[in-house]
């Protein structure tokens, strides 16, 4: 008896991807693009001398398996944008740093981010190493837009993926990293790598984001890299299984009128959501939703102050009709409200 022909299941990846495309047509979006002559993702923007700087990853087409592990995001360089005013001309100042001048890395240069500190700018990237191990790397410029020469090897007791950079108003940096799944932070569960490392079970506190001071020179951490908890209205950590408001990737840090907001990707569930706290190492409490879920699978942010406004820049997949890994870099204006809340942002009409 001949056997039906069954299809192959789609992962979670395939499904949101097929979803999304063929949602595109219907999506009214209320931002646009910043550019549109390559694919963007991944923004961290920073305001320097005066300009917006914006640092995003580079999306290109890839023939690797669309997956929930990322294999489909297989960037190998970066470029930078700037703007010195909002809804003005974006500038593409090209490649500022290519796979091929990281030594160390062998593949996927994902979301980084920057800072800068007497007279050097240090641009702060993830890559999978020459055994497939996400680590984080530091590249140095005189210029804000680079081009970037990194350092030979990565920064000692940084791992995963989605490095944030954050200044506080005493001039101390922190660095802020970590992510599931693709990013491999439940790989590192133990003191070290652990290939079959899992995520804790769904009643368990949720894998946490890392936090670590750096060292003066900004090319190093000043201590072992420490949890960043996030709580809920009673003080508890969130759990594993609370997949809505628990960290997945995509940390990010900004301050306002003395609270320390921590802003991150609810990953599977495609929210940018934000606990706020009284210290850069927290704990934090989860307070709610800043960008509802966009077009792809991703959802990923930074927030920067321009001129007496608050920005979001963030990215979804309308440029390219709803491809997951072919993104493209938006902006939107935030408000924050008197109790010291976030007005959500809905990315379509």
């Amino acid at each position: 008896m001949t056997k039906p022909h069954l299809k192959p299941e789609l992962n979670h990846a395939q499904l949101v991807q097929r979803e999304a495309v063929s949602k595109a047509q219907l999506l009214q979006e209320k931002h646009s693009p910043l550019v549109s002559h390559i694919f963007t993702a991944d923004p961290s923007a920073h305001v320097f001398n005066g300009k917006i700087y914006v640092y995003p990853s580079h999306d290109i087409q890839s023939d690797n398996e669309i997956n929930d592990n990322g294999d489909q995001y297989a960037m190998r360089d970066y470029h930078v944008l700037s703007m010195e005013k909002i809804g003005g001309v974006v500038t593409d100042h090209g490649v500022a740093l290519s796979l091929e001048n990281v030594e160390w890395a062998s593949e996927q240069l994902w979301a980084p981010d920057a800072a800068y500190k007497k007279g050097t700018y240090f641009f702060y990237f993830p890559a999978r190493d020459k055994e497939g191990v996400f680590r984080i790397g530091v590249a140095t410029s005189d210029k804000p837009a680079g081009p970037f020469k990194a350092r030979p090897r990565p920064i000692e007791g940084a791992f995963s993926i989605d490095p944030a950079a954050f200044e506080d108003d005493d001039g101390k940096h922190y660095l802020y990293f970590g992510g599931l799944w693709g990013g491999q932070l439940e790989k590192w569960r133990k003191p070290y790598f652990d290939k079959n490392g899992k995520e804790p079970a769904k009643s368990e506190p949720a894998l946490n984001a890392k936090v670590a001071l750096l060292s003066d020179d900004m090319i190093e951490f000043a201590e072992v890299p420490k949890d960043v908890v996030v709580v809920d209205e009673y003080g508890e950590p969130l759990k594993a299984g609370d997949n809505h408001r628990r960290f997945f990737e995509a940390s990010w840090v900004h301050k306002h009128n003395g609270i320390y907001y921590f802003s991150y990707s609810t990953g599977d569930t495609h929210k940018i959501a934000y606990a706020t706290g009284t210290s850069p190492y927290g704990p934090f409490t989860y307070k709610g939703v800043i960008l509802n879920p966009v077009l792809g699978w991703t959802n990923h942010h930074s927030i920067t102050q321009f001129q007496d406004k608050w920005y979001l820049f963030y990215h979804d997949s309308s440029l390219s009709g709803g491809q997951s890994h072919l993104r493209c870099v938006k902006m939107a204006e935030i408000k924050h409200l008197k109790d010291g809340n976030i007005k959500t942002v809905t990315a379509y009409r």
